[in-house]
């Protein structure tokens, strides 16, 4: 049973901050304890600043030893600013001594597989390669829009009610860019540890009913779970609607 924990923050910096100690803490722990580690990085505006705030959290990772994969990824060319691999890379992963063998980018639209569901295959024998020979992520870092959807997991879609693939591509998505590749809910439990890292009012209601038990094809948050944790770390305005 994945232990529940709810943390609130007074304000957006200190969300930050609490979720790059957490993103630290989590790979040190399994490193030291499985010899390696695995992250499954989120991308947004609150995602890319707490791995910019990485570098300036006290820890002891050992970056070669890490795997980093993405929830989900912009399926657009080479280059594109929107690419949640290129804000990464710009954001922690380019200032850190990672083994590039070992971070695992989805396919780009003008690359090898031009074709998104292609790339989706491609990107699914990875993650099926690593999960093969590791058993689970260590730790998969989620934003949460305001109408609920994770990845790129959207209420209501074929994605969010896949129950097999752990990777899919989507065509319709409703947020531009239309065309992406994400991981499903499966891939998500998948995971030791899932942290979703939540700000903002507008997304006050969306964390209550997630909470209180929302249908996860209602709102797609409600079936990220981890193995082992699933933590919530919210600023004031995201946990605004919760009870007492």
């Amino acid at each position: 049973m994945s232990e529940l924990a709810v943390q609130v923050f007074p304000d957006t910096d200190a969300l930050v901050e609490a979720a790059a100690a957490l993103f630290v803490r989590t790979v040190v722990a399994a490193q030291q304890e499985r010899g390696s580690a695995s992250v499954v990085l989120t991308g947004g505006g609150t995602g890319i600043a707490m791995l910019a705030a990485v570098l300036e959290s006290p820890g002891a990772i050992d970056w070669r030893q890490l795997d980093v994969f993405w929830g989900d990824e912009r399926f657009v060319p080479a280059g594109d600013s929107e690419r949640n691999d290129l804000q990464a890379r710009k954001a922690l992963l380019d200032a850190v001594p990672v083994d590039p063998s070992r971070v695992h980018a989805v396919a780009t639209s003008d690359g090898e597989y031009p074709d998104p569901v292609e790339a989706a295959a491609e990107y699914d024998t990875a993650v099926h390669a690593y999960l093969a020979e590791h058993g689970a992520f260590d730790l998969h870092l989620l934003g949460m829009g305001g109408e609920g959807h994770v990845n790129s997991l959207f209420p209501h879609t074929d994605a969010v009610r896949e129950e097999h693939s752990l990777v899919v591509a989507v065509t319709n998505s409703p947020k531009p860019p239309p065309v992406r590749v994400t991981l499903t809910l499966p891939a998500v439990r998948r995971s030791r540890h899932v942290a979703l890292i939540v700000g903002g009012g507008a997304k006050a209601e969306a964390v209550a009913a997630v909470l209180a038990g929302a249908d996860p094809i209602d709102l797609p948050a409600a079936g990220a779970t981890g193995i082992e944790s699933t933590t919530w770390l919210l600023d004031q305005a995201a946990a605004a609607d919760l009870p007492g």
